[in-house]
């Protein structure tokens, strides 16, 4: 499913631990480190579809998870040349993104990243709150970073952490609460 701008429509999630630390796992047979994340279908809400990912790529179940806040409209990354399938039609050139903040409520002892059929993920840890948006892929790191900054005050109140530790990370959160993200 791609819209008429040629974005497929994905979920994103960010699984947050008791300490504000955020859950990154490596793609398998790759080097790239991401959040879990999935294209949603043409019958699924992005609700249904975040769960439906989160049980795919983590092997939690929504009684595993909290939801603590959503991402307001779609976030939109545009893919490299490289990777855009141009003889396919309709040609996808993104992904338009709804991202879900997530706090694990049951143990780590439900995580099972081969939970399905091709795993997404080879191995996982928790990070420090910035570390994925300096971390991922290039062509993710705005979005990275836009949903983080959202998500980061939720993060402070609930886990009672002060995540704009180094000078870049308080610059990108003074921005955000500037910008009434």
């Amino acid at each position: 499913m791609i819209d008429a701008d040629g974005y497929r429509p994905n979920v994103g999630i960010v699984l947050l631990n008791a300490d504000g630390r955020l859950f990154w796992a490596r793609r398998v047979n790759r080097d790239g480190w991401q959040f879990p994340q999935g294209g949603m279908r043409s019958d699924e809400t992005p609700l249904e579809a975040m769960f439906r990912e989160l049980e795919e790529e983590t092997g939690l179940k929504e009684h595993h998870v909290e939801v603590l806040a959503e991402t307001r409209g779609w976030l939109r990354y545009r893919l490299p040349n490289r990777f855009v399938r141009h003889h396919q039609r309709p040609t996808c050139i993104g992904q338009k993104q709804v991202w879900f903040l997530l706090r694990l409520t049951g143990g780590e002892d439900a995580l099972k990243l081969d939970n399905c059929e091709k795993p997404e993920f080879d191995i996982w840890r928790w990070v420090d709150f910035w570390y994925p948006a300096n971390h991922v892929v290039n062509f993710k790191r705005q979005v990275y970073e836009r949903a983080l900054r959202q998500f980061a005050p939720t993060v402070e109140t609930v886990c009672s952490v002060e995540v704009g530790t180094c000078p870049q990370q308080a610059e990108l959160l003074r921005q955000a609460r500037e910008a009434g993200e």
